[in-house]
């Protein structure tokens, strides 16, 4: 896809800094063709992208040692601006609602991407269930974690601890590629259906914390 390789490049840069030369533009192509071939919903090896890329697999595992080591660096690619945003808005719902308008487009941009890495984390689970993982890099994610606590900062002094890591969970819920899943596959709804649809529960779990923390204590169950 052309947006693949647009933003690709763009985040390439900005992850690269001042790199240049011969390894940096090996890198590029690696890291494009494995973007390529997940956007087309595959999970490839680090040597299947060697052979698409047409580098040698010794080449290749220099710079992405696993597959969980290359999926990351895709992953993290589709995430691009996600991973640097920042909000100075000292009300936590409007501070959720932009992290969802910058992420969520961006996310079912990527959507084939995601959806590829979230079959390698539940396959890496299933061999792990059943002892047949071994020594194999797990493939870990996390960053929804972060970014949502950075989002409901604001009311870290105002709602108990317990309450505050709730939020944040219940957030995680309908936050990433796994929200699309849902709306999408399950419930048919294009983009801008599940767009509302994440929007809207997202305000409505904020303003349910803060209606909670607003009670008398001895109201609280």
């Amino acid at each position: 896809m052309d947006v693949s390789r647009q933003q690709a490049a763009t985040g390439d840069d900005a992850a690269g800094g001042a790199e240049r030369g011969p390894r940096a533009r090996t890198r590029r192509l690696m890291l494009e063709t494995a973007i390529r071939l997940m956007q087309a919903g595959v999970t490839p090896s680090v040597s299947e992208v060697a052979e698409a890329a047409e580098v040698s697999r010794a080449t290749a595992y220099r710079y992405f040692p696993s597959q969980a080591a290359l999926v990351k660096a895709v992953v993290d690619e589709g995430l691009g601006p996600i991973l640097t945003w920042r909000s100075n808005s000292a009300d936590a719902e409007r501070r959720v609602a932009d992290l969802f308008d910058t992420a969520m487009p961006r996310i079912d941009a990527f959507e084939a991407t995601f959806k590829a890495a979230l079959k390698l984390s539940l396959d890496q689970w299933a061999r792990r269930q059943a002892g047949t993982l071994g020594g194999e890099p797990a493939f870990t994610r996390g960053h929804r974690i972060d970014l949502l606590q950075e989002a409901i900062a604001p009311l870290k002094g105002r709602l108990p601890p317990p309450e505050f890591k709730r939020l944040a969970q219940a957030l995680s819920l309908i936050f990433g590629v796994e929200v699309l899943i849902v709306l999408k596959d399950i419930w048919g709804l294009d983009s801008a259906g599940t767009m509302s649809v994440a929007q809207w529960a997202a305000g409505a779990l904020v303003r349910a914390a803060i209606a909670e923390s607003a009670e008398e204590p001895g109201q609280r169950s």
